[in-house]
């Protein structure tokens, strides 16, 4: 199936948050694990997200309509980016935290992990914060074509292990579009249509 992307809505603050009536998937990750670049490749175009070289410039939650699947891919702002200030960071937390405890439309969180480094601390606090939610998540490993396939299967490894077997994180590379077919199968599949 062919699938387009729209960009419908861009959030920045707490207030400007408000119901759509369509199920939606968020896509969460830190900073640098490239999230943009995965929006980019999914919708098949090279600029509907912004990608830059410096991590941290996603700051709002911009929600992307999937045609003709009508529902909503919202990618979350980057988390743990340092060099952003302590009043910003906290500003994007609370309006993530505010997103995901008050949005019934969402159905699952697609977590991207870097698949060039092991679990990290910030990465764990993440899964286990939407467990405790009774959130779904897609696991995505990111970067996959700068891995070496010894370490590939050792990150694959290492996250089985903590999400379970039934949870064998998505290999993606927004590069060479390695795992984009099979990423679009698996969020379409966490979305049930909302009477």
């Amino acid at each position: 199936m062919h699938r387009t992307l729209e960009l419908i809505k861009t959030v920045f603050e707490i207030n400007q948050l408000e119901a759509l009536d369509a199920p939606q998937v968020a896509l969460a990750g830190r900073s640098n694990v490239g999230k943009s670049s995965l929006v980019n490749c999914l919708a098949g175009r090279k600029a509907l997200a912004r990608i830059s070289a410096t991590p941290g410039k996603t700051r709002s939650l911009n929600f992307y309509l999937v045609h003709p699947d009508n529902f909503y891919l919202v990618d979350l702002p980057g988390y743990g980016y340092a060099k952003t200030s302590k009043v910003e960071r906290a500003k994007w937390g609370r309006l993530i935290e505010k997103y995901v405890q008050d949005t019934p439309q969402l159905q699952a969180v697609a977590v991207l992990l870097d698949g060039r480094i092991p679990p990290q601390k910030i990465d764990l606090e993440l899964v286990a914060y939407l467990k405790a939610a009774g959130i779904p998540l897609i696991p995505v490993l990111t970067k996959v074509d700068k891995c070496k396939q010894k370490d590939l299967a050792k990150r694959i490894h290492e996250w089985r292990d903590l999400l379970g077997t039934d949870n064998t994180p998505v290999q993606f590379s927004s590069k060479t579009s390695r795992g984009r077919e099979k990423l679009w199968d698996k969020l379409a599949e966490a979305v049930t249509p909302i009477p």
